[in-house]
């Protein structure tokens, strides 16, 4: 499978499940348990939400990149 989750959407997305837990730890609610997701998904770069769309935030490579 290709990777489809770039350095910055990568970066963003641990903060955000940071962010997410530690709000939910704060509050005491269940709900913090929501940021695995987007840190699992910066871990294996992968979205599976980017599929359908074809997106991806990885750098391609240019052909002097590929010899």
């Amino acid at each position: 499978m290709n990777k489809n989750v770039g350095g910055m959407d990568k970066t963003l997305r641990i903060i955000l499940g940071v962010a997410i837990m530690a709000i939910g730890l704060f509050t005491g609610s269940w709900w913090g348990l929501i940021g695995i997701i987007p840190l699992v998904t910066a871990l294996v770069n992968r979205c599976p939400i980017y599929l359908p769309f074809g997106l991806s935030t990885c750098k391609t490579k240019t052909s002097t990149e590929k010899n």
